[in-house]
């Protein structure tokens, strides 16, 4: 079954995971929403805007070509009398004139009051025809002048005309010229916006007056005249949907005083071409970022959560140094009660074998024991015992003195006597494993200020170290361990501990003086040694390095004051003072 840490990073998984996609994507998708969203505002502002111009500018032109066709008849009809063109050469010059200022004029007729066509320059025979009952004559007659929607007229062919009537001697009369559609549809069609815009003109009832590209002749009705509205002085623009699906932009604009209404329509996805390019940008930037965003949020969470497993490695490991390093304090305690409880009887034995070695000098003295060999064999065993009970004595002694738990007694030791006391207590371990131990202690030394006690455990740790390495390194031969001192700066002493084992890497050297850490396998170190002996060392105002190369071997300098240190320092800051009178 999963455990709790199990579930509680399967949780904490989650959350991150949740965290750094939604932390992140929420921003991203409001910044590209709102940004997309006045993005298409702006665009679709800025087209309508430019339609309307457009439309308005080419509705400008229409409106000042009908005008201008307006104005040359009457210009002909100012400078010319009704007997005058109804003369045919006349007429016929004055046509060709009119048609060198535009070719847009397709004929030219004069009717008199009655309607009766008169006189006639064009293409068709006009000329007799009554044109009395029709609209645009009387339309012409009540307004003066009048411009025509398109229309079949007796020529039965689309077009439109151009009146205008005036009054001779009290009767009127009239002029019309007509304009030629095609010309005037190239004219409108001309417009072209985007690759669907298209222009044309409807009237009031949607009946197309000029041809539209994209379906609709002359005089048919316009398929999306019940889309477009009444359209006044100014372009209207609006979106709609024709019949058969397509989505269009219309802009409207009233011509000929609003009996005409100039149409452009476009193609939505034409006319927002770039909403819809931007619209794709959008989307391939949210899948990208996303990705992006995910594929991080996964990589980060993995890391986090390798970072976590390994803390929590390292916190059980932590732990369990811990409980090594409680359960070695307890041996240590017991090693130590041990030692006591066996100084006891080795004092008893020692007290027994000076009585009995009494006793028989005793009975040597007063010729009851003659010499003989026995005799010298018990003497050389006595002496044996002694030197085994004393042996065992200094061992009870140092183990008691190394498990003493005491406060920081700092006081003057000779290192000269304390180190070899400290390379006796590992020299049979030495010597067994082939390892040269050498010493170089000059008797100059001055004594340092320190605990004798914790002294001892910072050299045995590091002794112990050193050995270890050696063997990881040589095995039991080859192996080397040196301890040297020697005179530091400022009356200091500087005890060296070499040793020729493995070495520490690069990336442990920095870490040898952290609680806890250790380069030796489970089991086998506390991880605790070098911590305190860095920590016992500072403590006794000392400082303490290490060097080291892999393969090698390693190095520890531990830097020591001394009384001479402080002496030396009280007469330096009283020869700095002026001398008192």
């Amino acid at each position: 079954m999963p455990s709790d840490t199990q579930h509680e990073h399967a949780a904490v998984k989650r959350i991150i995971l949740a965290c750094m996609i939604l932390v992140p994507l929420v921003p991203l998708v409001l910044i590209l929403g709102i940004g997309y969203y006045y993005f298409a505002t702006t665009v679709e502002t800025d087209t309508t805007e430019s339609m309307r111009r457009i439309v308005t500018g080419h509705g400008q032109m229409i409106e000042r070509f009908l005008q201008e066709r307006q104005a040359d008849l009457e210009f002909v009809v100012d400078t010319h009398g009704f007997a005058a063109l109804q003369r045919p050469e006349d007429l016929r010059a004055i046509f060709a004139a009119l048609q060198r200022q535009s070719p847009a004029f397709a004929d030219l007729g004069i009717f008199d009051a009655d309607g009766l066509h008169v006189a006639y320059q064009g293409a068709y025979p006009l000329q007799g025809k009554v044109y009395k009952d029709t609209e645009w004559f009387q339309q012409v007659m009540a307004q003066g002048t009048y411009v025509s929607n398109v229309f079949l007229g007796f020529r039965n062919v689309p077009h439109f005309i151009i009146a205008i009537a005036r009054e001779v001697d009290g009767r009127p009369w009239v002029i019309r010229a007509t304009i030629d559609s095609l010309l005037f549809s190239d004219m409108v069609r001309r417009f072209r916006f985007g690759r669907t815009g298209e222009a044309f003109i409807i009237d009031a009832a949607g009946i197309l007056q000029t041809d539209r590209r994209s379906g609709g002749r002359l005089m048919e009705a316009s398929p999306d005249k019940n889309l477009i509205p009444a359209a006044g002085q100014e372009a209207t623009a609006f979106i709609a949907r024709e019949a058969g699906g397509g989505k269009y932009l219309y802009t409207a604009l009233g011509l000929k005083q609003g009996q005409w209404r100039l149409v452009v329509r476009r193609e939505v996805a034409d006319a927002f071409a770039g909403l819809r390019t931007a619209a794709y940008l959008i989307v391939l930037t949210m899948t990208l970022g996303g990705s992006v965003i995910v594929a991080l949020a996964v990589t980060l969470t993995r890391m986090i959560l390798r970072r976590m497993d390994k803390a929590d490695s390292e916190k059980r490991r932590l732990n369990e140094q811990l409980i090594r390093a409680a359960r070695l304090a307890e041996i240590g305690q017991m090693a130590s009660g041990v030692a006591h409880e066996i100084n006891n009887p080795l004092q008893i034995i020692k007290s027994e074998q000076l009585l009995i070695e009494m006793n028989l000098a005793d009975l040597k003295t007063a010729g009851q024991l003659p010499p003989s060999a026995t005799l010298a064999e018990i003497e050389e065993s006595f002496q044996q015992i002694k030197a085994q009970i004393d042996r065992c004595g200094k061992i009870t002694q140092a183990v008691l003195k190394f498990g003493r738990q005491s406060e920081v007694r700092i006081e003057p030791v000779a290192l000269q006597a304390l180190v070899p006391e400290i390379v006796a207590m590992v020299a049979k371990k030495a010597a067994v494993h082939g390892i040269r131990v050498e010493q170089a202690l000059p008797e100059d030394l001055p004594p340092v200020d320190g605990d004798p006690g914790q002294l001892q455990q910072v050299f045995l740790n590091l002794f112990n170290n050193a050995i270890d390495a050696i063997l990881e390194r040589h095995g039991t031969a080859g192996g080397r361990l040196a301890v040297r001192a020697s005179h530091g700066d400022h009356g200091r002493v500087v005890v060296q501990v070499e040793d020729n084992g493995s070495g520490i890497s690069p990336d442990n050297l920095e870490k040898v003086f952290a609680p806890f850490f250790t380069t030796k396998p489970v089991g086998k170190g506390t991880g605790l040694g070098l911590a305190v002996c860095y920590g016992i060392i500072e403590q006794m105002g000392g400082r303490m390095s290490v060097t080291s190369e892999t393969g090698v071997g390693t190095a520890f300098s531990i830097d020591l004051p001394t009384g001479e240190q402080a002496t030396r320092g009280t007469a330096d800051a009283g020869a700095g003072r002026p001398a008192e009178r």
